[in-house]
């Protein structure tokens, strides 16, 4: 998996602070990492971006961005307001295959879901996820009305062939209520893909020593973790009389 895609069902789900994660638990492993964000918007020239971010909480990762657009809009409406030049999946594609080369993980983080546009014609993550022929991770939200965005996610990746590696919840929160707990069983069902980590509310504002002591056991094996989807799923049906989600 030397190209991982990481997208979320929607903005403001965790999936910077997923990126990170998965970058910190992959250099605990031994393993090189390069970020790369395909189009960071609404962020000045002199503010840190997503990709910062990332660095700042995972430590010695390659940081790579291919634009910056002041509006936080949409990457194709943001470049055209600003009137530059957008992004475009095969550029996206291009700088990941290389990055690939030099480094054991690039991790590709997009702006927004997968069908966020980056250009006038249309293009978006899941046409650089197509030409890399990448497995894409989906960040997810833990509440009510998460599960129709994951399954809308998932079944386009199906619809392109493309390779759903699995679901992160990207903050679970401190006291789940019945849907966040109903959502840990419903969300592997209506993705097809198993749940691979659950990243605890507020974890990206740890100081980051203890987020990359903390990073393995909120991800599975597959991203280098320990986090045990079994017992997770186990302790929230513990808590719940609701016998729907037993």
């Amino acid at each position: 998996m030397p190209v991982l895609v990481i997208t979320g069902t929607g903005t403001e789900v965790g999936k910077t602070v997923t990126t990170a994660a998965v970058a910190a638990a992959a250099l605990a492993a031994g393993r090189t990492v390069a970020v790369l964000k395909a189009a960071q918007t609404g962020v000045r020239p002199d503010e840190a971006g997503d990709v910062e971010e990332v660095a700042r909480l995972a430590g010695a990762v390659t940081k790579a961005e291919l634009a910056r657009f002041p509006e936080p809009l949409a990457p194709a409406t943001a470049a055209r307001r600003a009137a530059l030049e957008p992004v475009r999946p095969a550029g996206i594609a291009e700088a990941a295959a290389k990055l690939a080369t030099e480094h054991d993980l690039v991790l590709v983080e997009g702006a927004g879901g997968l069908l966020v546009r980056f250009d006038e014609a249309g293009g978006t993550l899941a046409d650089a996820a197509e030409l890399l022929r990448a497995p894409v991770l989906v960040v997810a939200s833990a509440g009510l009305g998460t599960l129709n965005t994951t399954e809308l996610t998932a079944r386009e990746l199906r619809r392109r062939e493309l390779d759903l590696a699995g679901v992160v919840i990207g903050s679970w929160p401190d006291s789940p209520d019945l849907a966040s707990r109903c959502n840990v069983a419903d969300l592997p069902e209506v993705s097809g893909a198993p749940l691979l980590g659950a990243l605890p509310a507020g974890a990206g504002r740890l100081a980051p020593a203890d987020f990359r002591a903390s990073a393995p056991s909120w991800l599975a094996p597959r991203l280098d973790g320990v986090w045990d989807a079994a017992l997770f799923s186990r302790s929230c049906r513990e808590v719940t009389s609701n016998p729907a989600c037993r």
